[in-house]
C-alpha cells in the first residue's frame, strides 16, 4: 500500500486519493499531487468555485474531458465535487501525472542550455498537436475551440507524444456576437482565460456584430510552432520592450530570426496561421497537411 493514514485524503468518485503535496497554483485552481491505495500517482486539480456559475463551468470543463477519448488530449480518471469554505464549492479533477512536465518545460531547459529542438521532433510533436486539435475541431454535435493553445497547456509523455491539457477556457467553437455587452464579455473572457502572447486578433477587440469561431486555435498554433522553434512568442519582443502588443499583433508585426537553422516549409506554416483575418485562416485539416508533409520531408532526410 502507498498510502499512510496521516496524509490528507479525499475520496473523487469513490475512489480515495491521498494528498502527496502540492504541484502548482493558477487564478482559479490548485493542482495537488495525489496517490491511490495502490500508490499509483495522479495530478488533483482543484477548481475554486465562488458561484453557481463557477460551478456550471467547472463542471462543463469536466464533462469536456469526458467527451474526448484521444491519444492527444489529456484523460479524466475521475471526477466529482465537494462543499468549500463560507459556502463555496470545488470541483475535483483527477488527471494523468506526467513526470516530464510540459512543453514549456522543455523549451526552457533547451533555452538554459542555449540549444533548440530539433526539426524533426518539432515537425512530429506539432502534428501530434494538430491531431489533438482537429479532434476538438470537428467534434459531433458542435465542434469545440480550445482557446488558450500555448506550450504550457502541452504535456509530454513519456514516449515524447504530445497531450493538450486545461480545459477551463474551452467551448462550443462559434460564438455569434449579439452587440456591444456580449462583445465586451466575451473580450473580458479571453482577457481572463487566452494568454496574451497566443491570443488571436479577434479576441483583443471583439466586434458589436461578428461571429468568434475555431480559428482563434489556428492563431495561437501558429504562435505555439514559432515558439517551439525560436524559443519565444512572435510577439513576445514587442511584449518585452512594453509596446503594444494588441496593434503589433494587429499589425501582424513580427519576423523571423536571419540565422534561423529551419526550412522555409516551417516558417511559411507560421506565416500561413498567423493570418489577422479569421475569414482567411486555414482550417486545422490544412494546417495538419502541411505538419504531415513536414514530418514527412524530414524523416526522408535523415
Amino acid at each position: 500500500m502507498g498510502c499512510s493514514c496521516t496524509k490528507k485524503r479525499v475520496t473523487v468518485g469513490g475512489r480515495r486519493f491521498y494528498i502527496l503535496k502540492k504541484l502548482g497554483e493558477g487564478g482559479f485552481s490548485v493542482v495537488d499531487l495525489v496517490e491511490d491505495d495502490q500508490g499509483d500517482k495522479f495530478a488533483l486539480k482543484r477548481i475554486q468555485c465562488h458561484s453557481p456559475e463557477d460551478e456550471r463551468q467547472a463542471k462543463k470543463e469536466a464533462e469536456y474531458h469526458c467527451q474526448f477519448k484521444h491519444k492527444n488530449l489529456i484523460p479524466l480518471e475521475e471526477w466529482g465535487s465537494v462543499p468549500g469554505q463560507g459556502g463555496a464549492s470545488e470541483v475535483l479533477l483527477v488527471l494523468p501525472l506526467f513526470k516530464r512536465g510540459t512543453l514549456q518545460d522543455e523549451l526552457d531547459k533547451l533555452k538554459s542550455k542555449g540549444d533548440q529542438m530539433s526539426e524533426e521532433r518539432i515537425w512530429r510533436i506539432f502534428r501530434g498537436i494538430c491531431e489533438g486539435m482537429k479532434a476538438l475541431h470537428t467534434a459531433k454535435p458542435k465542434p469545440v475551440a480550445h482557446r488558450d493553445m500555448k506550450p504550457g497547456n502541452v504535456m509530454l509523455t513519456e514516449d515524447d507524444t504530445p497531450v493538450i491539457m486545461d480545459f477551463g477556457s474551452m467551448g462550443e467553437a462559434r460564438i455569434e456576437v449579439k452587440g456591444r455587452s456580449e462583445a465586451v464579455a466575451l473580450q473580458d473572457l479571453a482577457a481572463e482565460k487566452c494568454s496574451m502572447l497566443f491570443r488571436a486578433p479577434e479576441l483583443f477587440h471583439v466586434d458589436s456584430h461578428c461571429i468568434v469561431d475555431e480559428k482563434v486555435d489556428i492563431w495561437s498554433l501558429g504562435c505555439l510552432l514559432y515558439n517551439m522553434a525560436f524559443l519565444q512568442s512572435p510577439f513576445e519582443p514587442i511584449y518585452a520592450r512594453g509596446d503594444s502588443l494588441h496593434l503589433a499583433v494587429l499589425g501582424r508585426n513580427f519576423k523571423f530570426p536571419e540565422n534561423s537553422r529551419y526550412t522555409q516549409g516551417l516558417q511559411d506554416l507560421v506565416s500561413g496561421m498567423l493570418v489577422v483575418e479569421a475569414v482567411e485562416r486555414p482550417s486545422i485539416d490544412w494546417v495538419l497537411t502541411k505538419a504531415t508533409e513536414g514530418q514527412r520531408n524530414m524523416e526522408n532526410r535523415i
